[in-house]
């Protein structure tokens, strides 16, 4: 089930959420307009603008106006928990939706494969920013490399992966996908 690519996602994210430090919180991250909580924030931030989606789609633009609007409270972790259950469960309950997306509706599925394609890729942002494990899921990483351009087909640019002369693409998995995602 492709609600497992996003659950899987999730843990990893929350793995490298629970290493963060009292005192880097607000130390910078690979995505220059985010410091560590605000990169939590807007991990917080797509789980619940993916429910409204899916549970009330009127209340999804009012929403995106509030985007930079602090959700992580006292406890980010619990904040963080709790946002990915929900999206979970809203995934689950809707298999057949259609997400209102700015430029245009997607499916359920297409939205899940946008989830967790995020979600990993955050999970090594915040790692490196607090000095943590960067290692992603393999698994995951070889599923967002063979589906990446279909998953943001029409939604984003997302750059191809040099290969060398010799048709080789140079790096690991995890560095093309990297790579391919803007890091």
């Amino acid at each position: 089930m492709i609600i497992e690519r996003y659950l899987t996602a999730a843990a990893g994210f929350e793995a490298r959420l629970r290493a963060i430090g009292e005192q880097q919180w607000t130390d910078p991250t690979p995505c220059a307009e985010w410091n560590v909580r605000q990169l939590v924030n807007h991990v917080v931030t797509g789980d619940h603008l993916n429910v409204i989606l899916l549970t009330d789609p009127e209340a999804a633009a009012e929403f995106r106006q509030t985007r930079d609007v602090d959700r992580l409270g006292d406890d980010p972790v619990k904040a963080f928990a709790e946002s990915s259950r929900l999206c979970a469960e809203a995934f689950t309950a809707h298999p057949d939706a259609e997400l209102a997306f700015p430029r245009g509706p997607i499916t359920t599925d297409r939205a899940v494969d946008l989830r967790a394609t995020d979600v990993l890729v955050h999970t090594w942002d915040l790692a490196r920013a607090i000095g943590a494990d960067e290692t992603l899921d393999a698994e995951l990483v070889a599923w967002a490399n063979d589906t990446v351009e279909a998953t943001y087909a029409g939604l984003m640019d997302i750059p191809g992966v040099f290969a060398t002369p010799d048709g080789s693409v140079p790096g690991t998995p995890q560095e093309r996908l990297l790579h391919r995602l803007g890091r």
